[in-house]
């Protein structure tokens, strides 16, 4: 048995795309020991994925924090790691590589990988096929996006009607740019309750005034705000019609459990190519000014997606 480390500390949507390559790690090292090394907000779905036997939370010590570079340095080494996989490749895992001695195996872009990936396509297109690369330099070539069907919730309280849209309204608070104007989501709701679909509107506390906005008048809309967790939303998307909204975390996790997504982006402060939303029924739609993307459009572009799906 080896010890293998596998480093992954964030953010939301990418910790989400690696998934696929934490499973094809586990297949590739069905008898081995493999520890995750990560940061707190991750440590509730790397266990409930089964794909670790340890987890240690990294407090990714500052400059000057040389007590806890020396107690990192101590950890790396007395674990007798023989590879370690490198799934955030940004310049402080470059960084951890030194602190190794003697140096195990890296997969990773770190200069001084024994299986490095130099290719500047790896950082110019998705993260997720990014790690497709990466651990094909390692013979692992079965990386296939996680439809998260290991994160289970009970969603019978919320009493649901079949079919229902998701509705995500919000986003990041320092990127009001990057919503969809609460006018053009009215719109859709209405339209999705005439065609028959129950609106579903999730979010935390900060997009309860925008949810409340969006749900004003309109006795078939349900208003979860404050209500979901990030383990509800795949079940969420699993019982769906679809989920449509802006370019935010939970639109991606939603996306990859097959859900027909419809994703909204601002092409001034993101492009698809780099972080655009993967998975076997996406769409993403975007404009330099999403008050340009009408509702009539988005609606035509679900219909578009439903009947794909069903054609499969």
């Amino acid at each position: 048995m080896s010890n293998i480390l596998v480093i992954k500390l964030g953010a939301l949507g990418d910790f989400i795309y690696s998934f696929g390559a934490m499973a094809a790690i586990r297949r590739a090292h069905p008898e081995d020991h493999i520890t995750l090394l990560t940061t707190k907000p991750f440590v509730k779905m790397a266990e409930a994925s089964k794909y670790f036997n340890d987890i240690r939370v990294d407090e990714r010590p500052k400059a000057l924090q040389f007590i806890k570079w020396l107690s990192l340095r101590r950890w790396f080494n007395e674990g007798d790691f023989s590879r370690v996989y490198d799934l955030q490749n940004n310049d402080r895992t470059s960084l951890y590589l030194k602190l190794f001695s003697p140096r195990p195996e890296w997969v990773g872009a770190a200069k001084g990988a024994s299986h490095r990936n130099a290719s500047p396509d790896r950082s110019t297109g998705h993260a997720f096929y990014g790690h497709v690369q990466t651990l094909a330099l390692a013979g692992i070539t079965d990386v296939k996006l996680d439809p998260l069907e290991w994160m289970k919730s009970d969603i019978t309280t919320y009493g649901l009607h079949a079919p229902y849209v998701i509705l995500v309204a919000g986003s990041s608070p320092q990127h009001p740019e990057k919503r969809w104007p609460i006018e053009h989501f009215r719109t859709l709701a209405s339209k999705l309750i005439r065609n028959g679909y129950q609106p579903v509107l999730i979010g935390t506390a900060a997009e309860a005034e925008v949810n409340q906005a969006i749900a004003r008048g309109y006795e078939g809309v349900v208003d979860l705000t404050g209500k979901t967790g990030l383990f509800d939303l795949p079940a969420l998307a699993r019982g769906a019609a679809g989920a449509i909204g802006n370019d935010t975390g939970p639109m991606h996790i939603m996306s990859v459990t097959g859900v027909p997504s419809i994703v909204l982006f601002c092409t001034k402060k993101s492009t698809i190519k780099k972080h655009g939303p993967q998975g076997p029924a996406v769409k993403a739609l975007e404009a330099d000014d999403l008050s340009a993307l009408s509702a009539a459009d988005v609606l035509e572009t679900f219909f578009t997606l439903r009947s794909e799906k069903a054609a499969c």
